[in-house]
């Protein structure tokens, strides 16, 4: 019995097996049957490295490949349900085509998912998959230049040539609301998140558009991303129930609609058995919420998917060579109590 080791290296791996370091890493680094190495001779080294237990070093493998096989996932909030799903499909997909995924969240800073983004590019990390913050334009750009495969999703920047995976935030949110008039109501509140980035303006897009072509009024209550606290963002709420007469509300995120609730348990229980509700975003909580809530579903598996085929494209092929694709998937409408006229 050999015993078993972590100072082996391809070298002494080589020399042990009277053979080049050269076949050696062609076999452990599964390009032995392109590079016509004998079947008979991989069986003998991948035999002798599971005997001594070789464990590689990764960073030195990287550091000579160029390739860590480690893709960046950067969203908003990790912890939010929606991208936490996405999270889970992508890391899946990840791990069966031989790569691990660092997962991390910018808040929608633009300083810390700079940040993050120069750590990560210190590390040879392979590709990157990222929802932006609103002013990290140039560095996307940066990456790009450099031939460093990015993929965009949930939003993304009009002048920047780039790949994405989108919804159709504008024909979604626009559908929401036509189902919100068809069931009776009038009097549709939209509220969402004061930004300018590019998801957020389709939804409330939609929604005005919805409203004019009916003649009816738009009342839009617009919350800072970085509203100082949940108290503040449900003040926001409260106030605007207080001083708009409404029958309906669509909510333009799944954790504004939370709050929206909060809101309605705590100061307008009266109105949760009236108030039409809608979600974009849908979330295990609103099937079992009294009344269950109506949801514009995004479809977080075809996102994934479509985002792993893009990157893994990207890995094959250099950014620069690749022209890039643009691709944008439609909603589901889930009909509950919430939006039906009571």
């Amino acid at each position: 019995m050999i015993k078993k080791s972590k100072k082996y290296t391809l070298k002494k791996i080589a020399e042990k097996l009277n053979i080049s370091v050269t076949t050696v890493s062609f076999v452990l680094n599964g390009q032995a049957k392109e590079k016509k190495i004998s079947d008979e001779m991989i069986a003998k080294v991948l035999a002798y490295v599971k005997e001594i237990d070789y464990q590689p070093n990764q960073l030195a493998k990287s550091l000579r490949t160029g390739k860590s096989k480690i893709i960046v996932f950067m969203v908003e909030d990790i912890s939010n349900q929606f991208f936490a799903s996405i999270a889970r499909i992508i890391e899946d997909l990840a791990y069966k085509k031989g790569y691990k995924v660092i997962f991390c969240s910018n808040e929608n800073n633009d300083e810390k998912a700079r940040d993050l983004i120069n750590i990560f590019k210190h590390r040879q990390i392979d590709g990157y998959i990222i929802i932006p913050s609103p002013g990290i334009e140039n560095d996307i750009r940066s990456l790009i230049e450099e031939g460093i495969p990015v993929v965009l999703f949930d939003r993304y920047f009009p002048s920047l040539d780039t790949n994405y995976v989108v919804i159709d935030n504008e024909h979604a949110s626009y559908q929401g609301t036509k189902h919100l008039i068809e069931n009776g109501y009038k009097k549709i509140g939209f509220i969402t998140i004061d930004t300018q980035q590019n998801q957020m303006v389709n939804r409330m897009r939609g929604y005005q558009i919805a409203v004019e072509e009916k003649d009816l009024n738009s009342n839009i209550l617009r919350i800072a991303f970085h509203e100082n606290g949940q108290d503040q963002k449900k003040l926001k709420i409260k106030k605007f129930l207080e001083a708009n007469d409404l029958d309906a509300i669509l909510f333009s995120t799944n954790y504004l609609t939370q709050s929206g609730l909060e809101v309605l348990h705590e100061s307008f229980p009266e109105l949760l058995g009236k108030l039409g509700i809608l979600t974009f975003d849908d979330h295990e909580f609103f099937k079992i919420h009294t009344p269950s809530i109506s949801a514009i579903s995004q479809p977080k598996k075809e996102i994934a998917v479509n985002l792993m085929n893009v990157m893994l494209q990207l890995l094959k092929k250099p950014a620069k060579d690749s022209e890039p694709k643009n691709i944008t998937l439609n909603t589901e409408f889930i009909p509950r109590v919430s939006s039906q006229h009571r």
